[in-house]
């Protein structure tokens, strides 16, 4: 497929000690050739590395000294002629040699166009093309693991084992439609449909077990911490962040904003929500933070209430536990190297099944049995991320989900006796919605509206 050739920077924007401008297409050896006179990189191996003076070849005036790696297509990320010019990492200099590039017929690149070439050009399926994005945004150590694996092509091998399991199906269907005259035709394919098919949806159930783990790796569990003020929030926002994020004093209300930081608690990518201490107040500031407060907890997937154990138990904190009785909390009962006042009992009837930890923040006394109790709340304790392909894809997680139930309806409509033609179109949509997680069946606009979240330069 000829397509031209582009360019852009692969290397986040910043000070640093290389950035790299990286070329694709027909066209970028004898670009790179413009800009380096003095040596042709059509003459050399594929895949070596080269030290030269780039030159404007207008003014022959000297832009760089640069180091060019040449990798000759097929052979490489996007299967075509790639140069990627290794240059000093300053703002001037790296954008100097991009403009050279572009003003040399080269086309700025697309966000994530590099890895779209890949994809069309049939070095990854489009799987394996989300999970370079996965790869890139990881939070954590298991999340890179998972985003990896994927890249690997994992998940890419299951579906299409099951694509072929549905293939060989709908064989033994188009048999029994075509020579019904065969007594025996018609009771072999019902046995072999139901198996396939119990198969196929067995393996997709497996698969979606995974999801909801999947999801967090991948995208963080949004934890909002609520309160009274000054029982300690921003304190515990500070501990698990491992830095200084949120402002703590002793005067109540300090907080007037919701702090967001991402921070990992053994593996688990938490998105971390320090919000304003939520009571009535008439400060017009604090109440915006206290409104805002409120929306949080309405969309977190995790609540970490704090309570203060230097004070009795009081008609907000059981307001707090009410908001919170139908998500996923965890009651952190704070100030435990103070004399405690608060009534535990009370606290673990309000709790109910929820976990119950006693802290002293100021000493971080507790933490460890505050992570513990993260992990077992979402992962029962464990993080599989060795043998398991996980699921963690919104949009793989929806077609999946489509799949179990035009499976189901088969074997529905296989215990009903469903004529098998019928049955057919449930199994047939399957294949489909399979093919669309691996881009085997998906349109062109749902490929552009998937690249175009990518990086630029990747």
């Amino acid at each position: 497929m000829e397509q031209d050739t582009i360019a852009a920077i692969s290397t986040p924007v910043g000070e640093g000690a290389i950035a790299i401008v990286r070329l694709s297409g027909e066209e970028a050896f004898t670009i790179a050739n413009r800009l380096f006179q003095t040596k042709d990189f059509q003459q050399v191996d594929s895949h070596t590395i080269h030290y030269g003076k780039l030159v404007d070849p207008k003014t022959n005036e000297l832009v760089e000294e640069v180091m060019v790696s040449v990798m000759r297509g097929p052979k490489t990320f996007t299967r075509e002629d790639i140069i990627e010019i290794n240059c000093h990492g300053g703002m001037v200099s790296v954008n100097r040699v991009l403009q050279l590039a572009l003003r040399e017929g080269a086309r700025l690149a697309e966000p994530g166009e590099f890895t779209k070439r890949a994809f069309l050009n049939g070095r990854i399926d489009l799987s394996q093309a989300e999970a370079v994005m996965d790869l890139i945004r990881s939070k954590t150590d298991r999340a890179m693991s998972v985003a990896l694996k994927q890249m690997d092509g994992r998940l890419s091998s299951l579906i299409r084992d099951l694509r072929q399991q549905l293939i060989e199906t709908v064989a033994h269907v188009e048999v029994n439609i075509d020579y019904p005259e065969y007594d025996d035709v018609e009771e072999m394919t019902h046995t072999v449909l139901t198996d396939k098919t119990t198969y196929v949806k067995t393996e997709v159930e497996k698969l979606l077990q995974t999801a909801k783990q999947g999801k967090i790796l991948r995208e963080g569990i949004g934890t909002a911490i609520i309160g009274k003020p000054n029982v300690g929030k921003s304190s515990l926002m500070n501990i698990l962040a491992h830095e200084n994020k949120a402002i703590v004093t002793e005067i109540p209300g300090t907080t007037r904003d919701v702090i967001e930081e991402y921070v990992n608690v053994r593996g688990v990518p938490l998105r971390l929500i320090d919000t304003a201490g939520i009571r009535e107040t008439e400060d017009i500031v604090e109440k915006i933070g206290v409104e805002r407060s409120r929306q949080a907890l309405q969309e977190a997937d995790l609540i970490l209430l704090v309570l203060n154990g230097n004070e009795s138990f009081t008609e907000e904190d059981a307001a707090l536990f009410e908001a919170a009785k139908d998500m996923d909390f965890i009651a952190i009962v704070n100030k435990s190297d103070l004399e405690m006042k608060l009534d535990l009992d009370q606290v673990r009837q309000a709790a109910g099944d929820a976990p119950v930890i006693t802290t002293s923040l100021i000493h971080e006394q507790g933490i460890d049995e505050l992570e513990s109790a993260i992990g077992d709340t979402f992962f029962d304790g464990s993080i599989d991320s060795g043998d398991l392909t996980y699921v963690s894809n919104v949009r793989h997680i929806q077609l999946l989900e489509q799949a179990e139930t035009a499976l189901q309806d088969a074997l529905e409509a296989m215990e009903n006796d469903m004529p098998l033609d019928l049955v057919q179109i449930d199994i047939t949509r399957t294949w489909e919605l399979l093919g669309e997680i691996i881009g085997e069946d998906v349109n062109d606009s749902l490929i552009d509206q998937l690249f175009s979240q990518f990086c630029l330069g990747k």
